[in-house]
């Protein structure tokens, strides 16, 4: 039994030598196999390496060759040119030499020809000094003597035919001038037609009934005092029946009051707070009308360009009168003749209708300085960039300033036209509103003074001053100033009326 397990385990020892020998063998040989595969593959790979890094070299060689020839031929092409720009020198060099060699021939025969020529006019000179020897022995004069004599002589002769001609041609300009002067003003009074309005100082409101006049007289009358110190027109309610009378010199005045009026009496509500607000609300719309009419007059007249601040002058002419004579209607025919007379006449139609339409521009402006409305017309003209020729129309219409184009006389002219027609102004009415004006512009001009209105016809100055800068007393004191003031400075039929108000408000609002 013991033997059998000793054999046994040699028989295990035995085998387990034999297998780890076999396993050593199998082991060592798949070794060595793998690592020549391994050597094998790292050849192949290096030779792959090779050939890209050969394949590389030899693209960028092919590259750097042909680059090198682009160069080469850039190369060649400039030395080409080089060598055509030396030959054209060369050739404009050997053409230079030539053209020399000419110039210096002709210039070698001209010395010659000039020395012939100088030659020349020696013996001319001798032969006329010869002749003229023998003249003087002949006339018994001296050459300077003789041709003064000539000289004198035809001086007569050509003053005497000058003359003569001179006469010709100015009787001949002033009848053919006459003529065509008469021949152009009639043509472009007959090509205008204008019709005439006399502009009064008074409005009459219409209303429905009686009754409504004791709603805009208000209680104690304190509706119409507010109307009256809103708009600063006068409004008399009297017995006349149906009907309530707007006067102020003012036609922009007079218009807002009775459009106003009309508003409230179609509203129903006459209270002072509602009197304030419906006179801002149509002083705006006023003001939004004058543009349109301005805008309107330019289209119609065909006059382009014209600065926003003229165009709303134009429009505020409406509401003017020049001597009774409505401004804008005066402008627009004054316009009109203009063209006429410039298209006559060869010269530019719309500049000349454009200096005609502005020439009265002076006398819109609110404030009226010391300054004739036709200069005062110019400088507004210039300021908002017009031409110098229309400036100039402009200023020298009333022979203020010299007048520097033809535009000039033609303005001056159709404004006489205009204004000198049958029935056109009336001197009354202009001095009148001039003098109301003046009234007002006088206690204006105090410290304090917020507002003035002139109503009755002159005959009563209302003054509104500010409550936080004069006190009751001072009003007096004004008052009093204001009267002496325009009983030196003016004159006036009857006596004036100083009315100084002088109003305190406290407004509050609850929220």
């Amino acid at each position: 039994m013991i033997g059998m397990i000793v054999t046994g385990l040699l028989c295990f020892i035995i085998g387990g030598a034999l297998a780890y020998i076999v396993f050593r063998y199998v082991a060592k040989s798949k070794y060595n196999a793998i690592l020549t595969e391994a050597e094998t593959e790292a050849e192949v790979i290096k030779q792959k390496k090779l050939l890209e890094v050969k394949e590389k070299f030899l693209n960028k060689k092919s590259e750097l060759e042909k680059e090198v020839a682009i160069r080469n031929k850039k190369i060649q092409q400039a030395e080409h040119k080089l060598k055509q720009r030396e030959i054209a020198i060369n050739r404009r060099h050997e053409e230079a030499k030539r053209k020399n060699t000419e110039v210096d021939a002709i210039k070698e025969n001209l010395e010659k020809q000039l020395s012939i020529i100088e030659e020349k006019q020696e013996e001319l000179v001798a032969i006329q000094i010869q002749q003229r020897e023998k003249l003087e022995e002949i006339s018994g004069l001296s050459a300077i003597e003789a041709r003064d004599h000539l000289v004198e002589s035809l001086k007569e002769e050509a003053k005497t035919q000058a003359q003569s001609f001179i006469n010709d041609i100015v009787d001949d300009a002033k009848m053919t001038a006459n003529r065509e002067a008469k021949r152009i003003v009639v043509q472009s009074i007959q090509r205008v037609a204008t019709e005439t309005a006399i502009e009064n100082s008074v409005t009459v409101f219409h209303i429905e009934s009686d009754e409504i006049k004791g709603r805009i007289i208000g209680r104690e009358g304190r509706n119409i005092r507010a109307l009256e110190a809103a708009t600063g027109v006068e409004i008399i309610v009297d017995d006349t029946p149906e009907a309530i009378v707007l006067s102020a010199f003012d036609p922009v005045r007079r218009e807002i009051a009775r459009l106003a009026l009309h508003q409230l009496v179609l509203d129903g509500r006459i209270h002072p707070a509602r009197i304030e607000e419906v006179v801002a609300k149509v002083k705006k719309q006023i003001d939004e009308e004058i543009i349109e009419t301005g805008k309107r007059t330019t289209i119609d007249l065909g006059i382009h360009g014209l600065h926003p601040e003229l165009i709303r002058i134009v429009g505020k002419m409406k509401y003017r009168s020049s001597y009774g004579q409505n401004l804008l209607q005066h402008s627009r025919e004054t316009a009109n003749l203009c063209a006429v007379m410039a298209s006559e006449l060869g010269l530019n139609p719309k500049k000349a209708k454009r200096a005609g339409l502005l020439h009265d521009i002076g006398k819109v402006p609110d404030e009226e300085p010391e300054l004739p409305h036709a200069l005062l017309g110019m400088k507004i003209a210039e300021k908002y960039k017009e031409k110098a020729d229309v400036c100039n129309a402009i200023g020298s219409h009333h022979d203020e300033i010299e007048m520097t184009s033809l535009l000039a006389p033609i303005v001056q002219v159709c404004d006489a036209i205009s204004g000198a027609r049958p029935g056109a102004r009336r001197e009354i009415v202009e001095a009148y509103i001039k003098r109301l004006n003046d009234l007002e512009q006088l206690a204006l001009s105090y410290p304090g003074v917020v507002k003035t209105y002139a109503i009755q016809a002159g005959r009563e100055l209302r003054v509104i001053v500010g409550a936080d800068s004069i006190d009751d007393k001072e009003t007096e004191r004004l008052s009093n100033e204001i009267a002496q003031k325009i009983q030196d400075d003016m004159t006036y039929p009857g006596q004036v009326k100083i009315t100084v108000i002088r109003e305190t408000r406290s407004v509050s609002y609850a929220k």
